[in-house]
């Protein structure tokens, strides 16, 4: 605990310091979450009931309100829990700023400056957060929410005011945004895609827990993490991933809000994660888990783009 207690100190003094404000609101204790229910279905015969079995076991007991998807094509497997519940995206919606950086320089035939690849690259692969709110504030509401609607992502809602940290996100539009960078579509060009998976497979090792702990050795891994402590709903603890190698090609959200600490909701998703890489690919061995580091790189990812 005392741990714990010394990194929020830390990561709130850093935001004090650096002036990023967040919304004050009023403080709430979180509570264990009901017993969740699980949706699965698959092509493949029994693994909808064990995936269902898996990850219900894996968030039992668990506290804070947990959401999870996961699609795999190669078995047109799909589960999903509170699906359609919104949370604050953290720095998970740093992919969905990418894509629209792309998607309108494609509409505009052209190819990302100098600028933006470098500024694009810390935003992903540090999760910086200076060029994330120059992005953000580059690309304004109208890009944003015209990528948006071009991407079906109809249930996200962009932060108001630069507070891109307080994006709304689901489940659902997280996996929607992952299966358009991992197939051929009409909406991300295959170069915009190949782009944004190399970054995501680019990410500084101390940022690669959550959805990679347990994936297979010699399965190909790109992530994406956010974390965000505020008084109501505690810590909110995001990771995205996609996954393709041994006849797999599949892709992972878990979105958690409710945590005691960040290592809390880490924990919480990497149990979801084993259980589901476990039961896609059981025949090889697991690759070593990452564990955040006690002074994360991203602190709040709400800063005022103005």
């Amino acid at each position: 605990m005392t741990q714990h207690r010394s990194r929020r100190a830390r990561v709130l003094g850093a935001v004090i310091a650096a002036g990023m404000l967040i919304p004050s609101v009023a403080a709430a204790t979180p509570a264990a979450a009901a017993t969740p229910t699980v949706s699965c279905s698959s092509a493949k015969a029994g693994l909808a009931a064990k995936l269902k079995r898996d990850i219900t076991a894996a968030l039992a007991g668990r506290q804070g309100t947990i959401a999870v998807g996961l699609y795999d094509r190669s078995t047109n497997t799909t589960c999903s829990l509170r699906s359609t519940t919104a949370y604050d995206s953290a720095s998970v919606v740093k992919v969905t700023v990418l894509a629209t950086l792309l998607w309108d320089a494609k509409k505009h035939n052209r190819y990302l400056t100098s600028r933006e690849t470098s500024l694009a690259t810390a935003m992903i692969t540090k999760s910086d957060n200076s060029a994330t709110s120059t992005l953000w504030k580059q690309l304004g509401m109208t890009k944003i929410k015209g990528f948006l609607t071009a991407a079906a992502m109809t249930q996200t809602k962009p932060g108001a005011n630069g507070y891109w940290g307080l994006t709304q996100i689901t489940v659902r539009d997280e996996q929607r945004l992952l299966k358009l960078i991992t197939a051929k579509n009409s909406v991300l060009s295959d170069n915009s895609r190949s782009y944004i998976l190399k970054l995501m497979g680019n990410v500084i090792s101390s940022q690669r827990w959550g959805t990679p702990a347990g994936a297979p050795s010699g399965v190909s891994v790109h992530v994406k993490n956010g974390w965000l402590p505020r008084a109501t709903h505690g810590w909110r603890v995001h990771s995205v991933g996609t996954f393709n190698g041994h006849g797999h090609d599949y892709m992972i959200t878990v979105l958690t809000h409710g945590n005691s600490t960040m290592d809390y909701g880490v924990t919480t998703i990497q149990r979801v994660a084993k259980a589901i890489h476990k039961d896609l690919v059981p025949t090889t061995t697991a690759a070593t888990a990452y564990v955040p580091t006690s002074s994360p790189q991203e602190s709040v990812p709400a800063v005022p783009a103005g």
